[in-house]
């Protein structure tokens, strides 16, 4: 019985060192989407606090939108989730697949 419940944590560790929970993520009306608020998703996410589809119905975002996230985050931390960046760090990490 209990491996079919779902054990969260109260808190994760955030992208800053922060103790990130349920209540201190950004608001599900959130519209501007800043390096810090992203991160802050994700954390969320990799550390159990929130499953992929939560935040997708939170935040109004796509399956893709935010497994992009993730991905910038896996490969170039913090720094890649900048949008005006992207490009960037997406070449960077072509480069790098080559070798």
């Amino acid at each position: 019985m209990i491996e079919n419940q779902k054990i969260r944590p109260a808190s994760v560790i955030g992208p800053l060192g922060e103790s990130l929970t349920i209540d201190s993520l950004p608001p599900p009306s959130t519209t501007r989407w800043v390096v810090r608020r992203k991160a802050e998703v994700v954390a969320a996410v990799n550390g159990g606090l929130l499953s992929v589809d939560e935040v997708c119905d939170r935040y109004s975002l796509t399956l893709e939108e935010f497994a992009s996230w993730q991905r910038a985050v896996d490969r170039s931390g913090m720094p890649g989730l900048r949008v005006t960046r992207i490009q960037h760090y997406k070449s960077l990490y072509e480069r790098q697949q080559r070798y």
